[in-house]
């Protein structure tokens, strides 16, 4: 048996960008992502604190340093420029190795870690 278990976590950060006309995702700095433990590719849930919007989507690296949030797509009709959220990812693990894991989470303060 496996079970889902929080991987990475980035607690509050302000979106900055959205963009209606892309095919989808979310495009997060890279650094960000780095310091979350969150590849290029990879299914995140994003929550709205603001709205209460929950999606899931998956990760595209964005400009390094430059605090980039922007949702990409559908996204964009739920959450908006300006909402903080958290975005989180998942992995399956044993119940032995969720025993002993520990999340990778960061608290970014105006985006940047």
């Amino acid at each position: 048996m496996f079970l889902t278990i929080l991987k990475s976590k980035i607690h509050r950060v302000c979106v900055t960008e959205a963009n209606l006309d892309y095919i989808g995702s979310i495009t997060i700095d890279e650094d960000l992502m780095d310091g979350a433990g969150i590849v290029a590719g990879e299914k995140v849930s994003v929550v709205d604190n603001t709205n209460g919007a929950r999606l899931e989507t998956y990760t595209i690296a964005g400009k390094r340093g430059s605090g980039c949030i922007c949702m990409n797509g559908a996204a964009a009709h739920l959450i908006h420029p300006g909402d903080i959220v958290i975005i989180m990812s998942y992995a399956l693990m044993t119940p032995e190795e969720a025993k002993t894991f520990k999340p990778q989470i960061i608290f970014p303060e105006n985006n940047r870690i």
